[in-house]
């Protein structure tokens, strides 16, 4: 090792002790998971070993044959990745190279690392696959000795983790001595993620490093008292650049893309002379775009660009040195993440700047500073036995070389995913490969694998190289093309925004004003258009629901809060609001549940307080609704946010009476989610995914993308054929397990009951809309106002509050 700390001296650093640990590990043949903060140096802990181990074998004449894979999940880190391996191989004097390949290589490139790869590969997990569905795989890693995965974070709890997941266990198939080390920065339960990635025996390797962190928030400088979703907007802009002002360069983090676009527009609004040193990233705008605002930040020639979550990982840019937080975080590892993008270099600390959308954030701010203080990081869910990875998974691996049934059914069930993987899932997976279930076995172009001298191969040159192009387990929300009639592409929005437009009608896309030309087939057709206003994208998924974590942090400060209790900025500057929330009604201990009722001339409302995230509360709401509706017929109107639901029908609901008869019980939970929300038009939905990763239906050929409407009506069709003629199909039954789990966090659902039926339960009626009960009448009327501005209404009822506080009213103990 002592090469390796010349190395760190020449460059000022002194190996720390995690990184010597990880070292010895590998080189004593273990494979394991390095667990550090961002900026910490978990690259060169696990780069190292597989160095050094060659620095102790002497140089050879020419480059050793592949020895390491370093998979990175996105693309835009693989440069940067790249030249942090280079570097040390080179100046150690390894005579090892180091390559790249990934969607971006040329074909140049290919073609070379056909002839012979690199001794180092930088690449993705589709690519590896990619690699895995090729003949000769054999001979290309028989000599592989470690795998590092970088971001282990990111893949872990994903399907797209998963297939990693089989891949590997395919790679120590080939390469039994093979080493696979992991690289993550914000994980919970890390014993379980190294267990996923390098087997039983992993070794997790955590370093022993004090990493400061700075959590504070700009705080409004008036305080309403009845809050809702967005009332502050771009408000606190001003704070935002003098943040900007008093960095080299900065990262305005965003929650969605829309609101990424929003925020771009009004910092150059207010600061045209920026022109060209503020820029915007998100997912949805052309790679080309992205990649240059990414080498703007390596060079330092940008002084802050506003993002999503797409440069959460980032690229390698030291010179950021501030970072805002548009927004709640709703997570404890995002602002870990994120404010991890500052102070990127050991000892050096951390900070990240919260800003608010609304008052009640100013909470949850608080609240998620509490929870990194006490390192309280959420953990990620495996995902389970997902068949339509394992029907892919195989059809790559018979694309390959084939495979023998026995040995690959003993290699699936070695990953973690898969290790309860049932003789009948086996059978189910083995028969969809080969003929497509019992319902498709009439049609040849699903008899993808057959059975030939006791291996399952792919017999058709067309099926394997079909199958390539759809590899991967990323499924795109339906898009439309953005481009300029001039030429030049700026990315995508969703179909549903487009498909009202008329011709003249003008949005800010990419931090462009636009005008709508026409729509043809899966392209939008723009011009460009003077500054000036303009509707901004809506992309779906933008939901970002409290974590676990948070809410508990949000509760355990709101019973601060009851006992009068306001420490810190945050919750001093909201104290007008809760003291206004005491007054009328209550602020919730940790260890209650608050339920308000109130009369108004839209009808009887009931409030319900659980703290548990938006989509735990969508469950809720549907829930309550149904089974309340099952005793006495009645129509509800539901709204939704992070910190309840609102139930609005015609005729009073006696909550009391439907608490003690088991509203919030966990007994029936499945059946009752299932009718409640139609749970079965939502997995039809879903399906989509699971028939685009099973490949079932074909996106299109690079260049020729399927338009999303057929591609999703294609999948319907599949689910309704099995539902019909086989409604046992596995595929199926994922499907409905998902759309529960996803988009309404069953297993959190049920743990919210659970936690709700031991706590008390107060009801209290109210006079009129409280500052909790406010931004629910809010969020109902985004859907409901047709004739009237929402910001009107809104401020008219707002101030018909403020003209008079009522006195407190008495409140029910249950």
């Amino acid at each position: 090792m002592r090469a390796v700390e010349v190395w760190f001296r020449a460059r000022g650093w002194k190996p720390f002790r995690f990184q010597k640990e990880a070292w010895s590990a590998y080189l004593e043949g273990k494979s394991g998971l390095v667990h550090a903060a961002t900026g910490t140096g978990k690259t060169q802990a696990a780069w190292m070993g597989p160095l050094i181990e060659s620095l102790r074998e002497g140089k050879v004449g020419e480059p050793p044959p592949l020895r390491v894979l370093w998979i990175t999940p996105l693309r835009a880190l693989a440069n940067d990745t790249l030249q942090a391996l280079r570097d040390p191989a080179e100046v150690l004097g390894t005579g090892w190279t180091v390559g790249l390949r990934t969607g971006d290589t040329s074909q140049v490139e290919r073609r070379r690392q056909r002839e012979r790869l690199p001794t180092a590969l930088v690449t993705t997990p589709e690519s590896l696959c990619l690699f895995l569905a090729t003949p000769g795989q054999q001979a290309t890693f028989s000599g592989l000795r470690c795998v590092v995965v970088d971001e282990w974070h990111e893949l872990f709890g994903t399907k797209r983790g998963v297939l990693l997941e089989l891949a590997l266990a395919r790679l120590r198939a080939i390469a039994p001595g093979l080493r696979i080390w992991g690289l993550s920065a914000t994980l919970g339960n890390t014993d379980e993620a190294a267990r996923a990635l390098a087997g039983e025996r992993a070794v997790l390797v955590k370093a022993d490093l004090p990493k400061k962190i700075v959590v504070d928030a700009a705080i409004p400088r008036e305080m309403e008292r009845f809050p809702w979703a967005g009332h502050i907007g771009t408000r606190l802009l001003g704070d935002v650049i003098e943040a900007i002002e008093g960095s080299r360069s900065a990262l305005i983090f965003t929650n969605v893309r829309s609101q990424t676009e929003i925020w771009h527009r009004a910092i150059l609004e207010a600061r045209p002379d920026w022109e060209d040193v503020v820029a915007i990233h998100h997912g949805s705008l052309d790679r080309e775009r992205r990649d240059e605002v990414e080498q703007g930040l390596r060079e330092g020639r940008l002084r802050a660009v506003v993002c999503t979550s797409s440069l959460d990982l980032g690229v390698d840019f030291s010179p950021v040195d501030r970072v805002v937080q548009v927004g709640s975080p709703k997570g404890v590892a995002r602002i870990l993440q994120r404010a991890g993008r500052s102070g990127h270099r050991p000892g050096e600390t951390s900070r990240i700047t919260c800003v608010p959308t609304h008052a009640l954030e100013l909470v949850e701010i608080a609240a998620v500073r509490d929870a990194v203080e006490r390192r309280e990081i959420e953990g990620r869910e495996v995902v389970w036995r997902p068949l339509d990875v394992l029907v892919q998974h195989l059809i790559t691996a018979a694309a390959g070389g084939g495979f023998e049934e026995r040995a690959m059914l003993a290699e699936v069930r070695s990953t973690l995913s898969y290790r309860d993987l049932g003789d009948d899932e086996w059978r189910f997976t083995l028969d969809f490969v080969e003929r497509g279930g019992e319902t498709l076995r009439a049609y040849p172009e699903y008899r993808r694998v057959v059975q030939r001298d006791g291996r399952w191969v792919v017999g058709d040159a067309q099926v394997a190289a079909r199958h390539r192009m759809a590899i991967g387990t990323i499924v795109s929300d339906p898009a439309i093309e953005v481009r300029y009639l001039s030429g030049g592409r700026l990315g995508t929005v969703e179909e549903s925004f487009v498909a009202k437009m008329q011709p003249g009608d003008r949005f800010v896309f990419a931090g462009k004003p636009v005008a709508f030309v026409r729509l043809q087939e899966t392209t939008c057709y723009v011009r460009r258009a003077s500054a000036g206003g303009g509707a901004v994208p809506q992309w779906a998924g933008g939901r970002m629901p409290l974590s676990t974590q948070l809410a508990h942090a949000v509760r355990r400060r709101l019973d601060s809060a009851e006992a009068g209790r306001f420490e810190g900025a945050e919750m001093r500057a909201v104290r007008p609001v809760l003291d206004t929330q005491a007054a009328w009604s209550r602020i919730p201990r940790a260890d209650e549940l608050l339920v308000e009722r109130l009369l108004s001339p839209d009808g009887w409302h009931l409030f319900f307080y659980p703290f548990e995230g938006r989509l735990v509360h969508e469950g809720l709401a549907a829930l309550c609704a149904w089974r309340i509706a099952k005793r006495a017929r009645a129509t509800f109107s539901l709204a939704c946010n992070d910190h309840g639901f609102e139930l609005l029908s015609a005729a009073r609901v006696e909550v009391e009476r439907a608490l003690d008869e088991g509203l919030l019980a966990s007994e029936g939970l499945a059946e009752d989610i299932a009718e409640s929300l139609n749970a079965g038009a939502l997995a039809r939905r879903h399906f989509r995914e699971v028939a685009r990763i099973a490949g079932l239906v074909v996106t299109g050929f690079p260049g020729r993308g399927a338009p999303a409407r057929r591609v999703q009506a294609s999948a319907e069709l599949f689910y309704d054929v099995f539902s019909r003629y086989d409604p046992g199909n596995l595929l199926l039954r994922q499907a409905g397990r998902e759309v529960l789990e996803r988009q309404l966090e069953a297993s959190r659902l049920r743990r919210t009951l659970e936690r709700l039926r031991s706590s008390r339960v107060v009801v209290v009626d109210i006079e009129k809309p409280t500052p909790f009960a406010f931004p629910l009448m809010v969020d109902r009327l985004r859907e409901t106002l047709t004739n009237e501005r929402l910001e009107d209404r809104v401020k008219r009822m707002r101030l018909e509050l403020e003209a008079e506080v009522p006195a407190p009213v008495s409140a029910r103990r249950r």
